[in-house]
């Protein structure tokens, strides 16, 4: 009879493992076959089912034959990963640093400014038990559920895994390394305990987990729910490869995704400086590229506070205590509590934002509790039907962003990038630039995924939905007439939304100079 499967951290099906399943009267042993499938002719009972596989940890389970659905063994591969929990904190308060590592590590503390800054040396970690900083993953579907590392095991009031938080607010990574000198960073958001600066900056971790397949899920790999069987082949079974209309999201109900996990995703190596291209896929438009615009903020003087967004839809941050509020690079994901108490601020009480990046606030987000959300992405055949009155997934359960952003993103030009040709030269956003009408700018980039210049990956452009009052300033030179409008619109009462409309834009700020003076300009006058 057919017991389970056995997979890997992605749901891979993980072949030739070893299962020995015993109880009081029974002791047998087979092995996974290539589907992962585990077969085993039992009488009904409870079992002990113990698994091992070279190069994955070890794990014992208690099962029942015959069970409702067969059992998903998940093991997890040697190696080095880590995240702090809670992800994102607020400046003097506490994480738990939760690090899996087949040898020895060492663990430090670094902040990310314009240059990397040792915080702190925190220690070598191993423990006297063999293998043990091997951690344990649930089965089943983690990715609902959170990992939950350290839960079992770490009870010593001596040995406790914990962080506290610097008094200065930005982006820190631990950096873990082991005896042979494997290397893994992961990302702590420490938000102020109280503002400090005129500028508040939104990390987008929405996005990044989002993106975090950890697990065998993300909201772009079995958005909707794990599948039954492990994957073989991923270029033949994944529906984002085989569907020939490329609609990843067909339903209204998907299965939540946790914040409790590792994100490999977010990983910058350790010797890797601000102004080196960003290599690798996820990078340039997550935790790294976002990095690019802080760092900027610090060598530029312009003072700013750091928060999650996740911190910002559970009212961590006082939106009125500061001037201006900046999301950048791709802050695809929110909830609609977020962007109504955002879109009020700006047109009812003054505020002024900055939108410098692409694809934005573009899918809907419902939170369960502070570490689980749900994408709802809804039923995309919506927007794909001639006319459809529908600008965005946002839009499908909401409004159109570009109400308030003044831009919406649609795919075209997607996956180019070039530089912006200047419209109206005459505005003040171009001060100090020497540009003039038609001339291009934004040519140098970081992006090593998309190069090409300032506008691409995903761009933004002004919609039926955008503010009356909307004005265009330049335009990407992207294919297809695929180019970002950069815009900016000023409601009535002091308010005002500078958009680019690009995710490529903070991987320029570093090295191109109309870029980088452009954003100052607007900084300088926003935060007044």
């Amino acid at each position: 009879m057919l017991i389970g499967y056995v997979s890997d951290e992605r749901y891979v099906a993980l072949p030739d493992t070893q299962v020995e399943l015993e109880n009081d009267q029974i002791s047998i042993e087979v092995r996974s076959r290539a589907s992962g499938a585990v077969h085993a002719d039992l009488p009904p009972g409870t079992y002990l089912a113990t698994l091992a596989r070279a190069g994955y940890g070890s794990k014992r389970v208690e099962l029942t034959i015959p069970a409702d659905r067969p059992h998903h063994f998940r093991l997890l591969k040697d190696g080095l990963l880590g995240y702090a929990w809670p992800k994102c904190v607020k400046t003097g308060e506490a994480a738990e640093f939760r690090v899996h590592s087949d040898e020895p590590y060492h663990l430090s503390l670094w902040r990310y400014g314009w240059e990397k800054e040792l915080v702190r040396p925190i220690g070598w970690f191993d423990e006297h038990g063999p293998r043990a900083t091997v951690q344990l993953t649930p089965d089943g579907d983690y990715t609902q559920t959170g990992i939950q590392w350290n839960k079992f095991g770490y009870t010593s009031p001596h040995h406790k895994q914990f962080a506290t938080a610097p008094d200065r607010s930005g982006l820190y990574y631990f950096h873990a390394r082991t005896e042979s000198g494997t290397c893994f960073s992961f990302p702590w958001i420490v938000a102020p305990a109280r503002p400090t600066a005129p500028i508040a900056v939104l990390a987008s971790n929405i996005t990044w987990n989002a993106y975090n397949n950890f697990g065998g899920r993300s909201n772009y790999i079995h958005p909707d729910r794990l599948p039954d069987t492990p994957t073989v082949n991923a270029r033949l079974e994944l529906r984002r490869y085989t569907d020939p209309s490329h609609i990843n999201y067909d339903r209204e109900d998907y299965d939540p995704l946790s914040f409790d996990r590792p994100e490999p995703i977010n990983h910058i190596p350790a010797d890797e400086k601000i102004t080196d291209p960003i290599a690798g896929r996820a990078a340039c438009h997550l935790a790294a590229a976002e990095w690019r615009l802080f760092g900027w903020l610090e060598r530029q003087g312009f003072a700013y506070d750091l928060y999650a967004e996740t911190q910002f839809h559970f009212d961590t941050l006082p939106l009125d205590d500061y001037r201006l509020l900046i999301i950048s690079t791709h802050p695809e994901y929110w909830s609609q509590e977020m962007y109504f108490k955002l879109k009020a601020w700006v047109f009812e009480r003054g505020g002024r934002l900055m939108y410098l990046g692409g694809n934005g606030l573009n899918g809907d987000v419902e939170f369960l509790d502070q570490q689980t959300c749900i994408y709802r992405n809804d039923d995309l055949r919506k927007l794909a039907v001639p006319d459809s009155p529908y600008e965005s997934r946002f839009h499908l359960r909401c409004e159109s962003e570009a109400n308030l952003l003044g831009v919406v993103y649609d795919d075209r030009g997607i996956m180019t990038a070039a530089p912006y040709r200047v419209i109206d030269a005459d505005h003040w956003v171009f001060a100090g630039t020497g540009l003039k009408r038609d001339q291009v700018f934004g040519e140098r980039s970081l992006h090593e995924r998309i190069p090409g210049g300032a506008c691409g990956h995903e761009t933004d452009k002004v919609s039926a939905s955008s503010p009356a009052n909307t004005r265009v300033l330049a335009k990407g030179l992207n294919p297809d007439d695929g180019g970002a409008e950069m815009v900016i619109h000023e409601p009535e009462g002091g308010g005002a939304v500078f958009s680019v409309g690009s995710i490529c834009w903070p991987s320029s700020l570093p090295v191109d100079p109309a870029v980088s003076q452009i954003t100052a300009n607007v900084i300088r006058r926003f935060r007044s």
